[in-house]
């Protein structure tokens, strides 16, 4: 990273008129400020009554062989050594933006990424790079791919896997799933449950507009354990199928991220066999437009052991 200085020596911005000025009110001769500027004594004069023409009003007063800063001058040096320094700030922060150290972070998350570690990165992520604005929003999976694919979110944290010729993924978590229970239930007492032992329970399912990918790795479950579950009553959050299985409407395989919730009620239970791993990713578009987006998946990496 260059010093400020440097910076305010090669940014085209800054105004060489102001600095040749400043020179001046410092020195308080022309020799010596024009040596510092490298240039010649007439053409930083003719610059010096071009800004004062420019300006509307007289800022040195000079003689023959004295220079000294009118009243309206130290206003003016004053004021112009604040512009300059904003110049520069800004010349700064443009470059740690392209450098994707500064900006605005979209991140789109379902309830098992921001139940599970996803609090945990967004907070290492934010110690690291503080000057990056976080955006979480809510999206089921399904709709997740979309966003990304039309850059409404930059990454995404989704069910998978997800492949597509111009998407980036990485593997986040792999979730064991686990039983809920009402408090009561009769299997409440076993330390482990088996699937088949589910065969004739009732389910509390997420519904199928914010629940479609994790409703097709439930389905494809049940179906290897040689059921069809009967669903008992559906909801859209995960707050709401912890509350129906508390008030005992029926059961539900949730993945063990459910242990960051705790809920009063409900009883968890480990289940036996496992089946096909549930894979949370995610995810980004190749040469992502938004420089933040690859500091961020670089970040993920690292804190991912990928690299």
């Amino acid at each position: 990273m260059k010093k400020l200085a440097e910076v305010a020596q090669t940014t085209p911005l800054l105004q060489p008129s102001l600095r040749a000025f400043l020179a001046v009110a410092d020195a308080l001769q022309f020799k010596g400020a024009a040596e510092r500027l490298h240039i010649t004594q007439p053409a930083l004069s003719r610059i010096i009554k071009a800004l004062e023409l420019e300006v509307g009003a007289q800022l040195l007063q000079r003689t023959t062989r004295v220079v000294e800063i009118t009243s309206a001058g130290r206003v003016f040096a004053e004021q112009s050594r604040l512009a300059l320094g904003h110049i520069e700030r800004a010349a700064v922060l443009a470059r740690r933006a392209e450098d994707g150290q500064i900006g605005n972070l979209r991140i789109a998350y379902m309830d098992f990424a921001i139940n599970g570690s996803l609090p945990e990165l967004v907070e290492a992520f934010s110690k690291t790079y503080p000057q990056i604005a976080i955006d979480l929003v809510h999206i089921p999976s399904t709709l997740q791919r979309d966003a990304v694919q039309d850059s409404s979110v930059d990454v995404g944290f989704m069910i998978g896997p997800y492949v597509a010729a111009n998407i980036e993924t990485i593997l986040f978590a792999t979730e064991k799933l686990i039983v809920l229970l009402p408090t009561e239930h009769p299997l409440a007492k076993k330390k482990t449950i088996r699937l088949k032992e589910l065969a004739k329970e009732r389910f509390v399912l997420g519904g199928p507009d914010s629940w479609e990918a994790y409703r097709h790795h439930f389905f494809a479950i049940t179906h290897a354990a040689g059921f069809l579950p009967s669903i008992a009553q559906e909801a859209s959050t995960s707050d709401g199928i912890f509350g129906l299985v508390a008030a005992n409407i029926g059961i539900s395989i949730y993945p063990e991220c459910a242990m960051n919730i705790r809920r009063s009620g409900v009883v968890m239970r480990p289940l036996a066999d496992q089946g096909i791993p549930l894979e949370l990713v995610a995810c980004w578009m190749h040469g992502a437009v938004n420089p933040v987006t690859r500091t961020f998946t670089d970040f993920l990496k690292v804190y991912q052991g990928c690299t």
